[in-house]
């Protein structure tokens, strides 16, 4: 704050400016200071895994076919005004999980809340909660936060309570806060992955009422990437040089 009110008296000293002018200029910027230690402080507490993926720097023309337009509509975060879901699915390496986080990320600069977690680390955080005798209070916190980011749902083997807990997470949010959860597996896979045909029925029978589905894949950047990796490797030393 003293360095930008320096800022503004030589300024002011440079040019006319009459005192309230220069008042108006040092509340614009410490409310835009203070906007942006919210947003970084958010960005912190959303605990996002790549906090640098953003819409920018996505590839869209990897897989041409993805609905970018709705994509883009999310990112708006209009969605999460009226507390709708999301889903998205496809292979694994197909962009879901740079997507989910990239609009987490524009749902932050537009003043909302978010909390981003894989399956597998929001199921143990469930579990240690319980063990803590905390669970119902971070239950509280799962249950209004404007935007759930559920990634990667179905990478790896779940608890024995996965279907249950999965289940009174999305309960508690629908039509009250807005879920977005990507999986790599199709959802008629998902009552054999959680052993609850039941539950998984309830889930999406929640998240789909008011919710869009992104399709993503079949293409996967991380299949690219290897391949071309394998190809440089086959070059020769000197056509490995030329086309680095």
């Amino acid at each position: 704050m003293a360095a930008v009110l320096e800022t503004r008296l030589r300024q002011a000293q440079a040019e006319p400016m009459v005192p309230i002018d220069l008042v108006a200029c040092l509340v614009t910027d410490e409310l835009n200071r203070r906007s942006e230690r919210l947003i970084e402080r958010r960005r912190k507490q959303a605990a996002f895994r790549d906090p640098h993926n953003t819409l920018d720097n996505f590839d869209f023309t990897f897989n041409p076919k993805m609905n970018r337009s709705l994509v883009f509509d999310l990112a708006t975060a209009a969605f999460i005004a009226r507390r709708e879901d999301a889903l998205f699915l496809g292979p694994g390496g197909t962009g879901k999980s740079h997507l989910a986080q990239a609009i987490g990320q524009a749902a932050i600069q537009q003043g909302y809340r978010v909390l981003y977690r894989e399956t597998h680390v929001l199921l143990d955080d469930l579990a240690e909660a319980l063990a803590e005798g905390t669970r119902k209070e971070f239950m509280e916190t799962l249950s209004t936060v404007p935007l759930l980011i559920i990634d990667d749902f179905g990478m790896r083997k779940l608890p024995h309570t996965a279907a249950e807990d999965l289940l009174e997470i999305i309960m508690r949010r629908y039509e009250r806060a807005s879920t977005l959860l990507t999986s790599n597996r199709p959802v008629e896979d998902w009552g054999k992955l959680l052993g609850d045909v039941a539950a998984v029925t309830a889930m999406l029978d929640r998240l789909l009422h008011h919710g869009h589905v992104l399709k993503c894949g079949p293409r996967s950047w991380r299949t690219k990437a290897a391949a071309t990796n394998v190809a440089v490797a086959a070059l020769p030393t000197n056509a490995t040089q030329e086309a680095s």
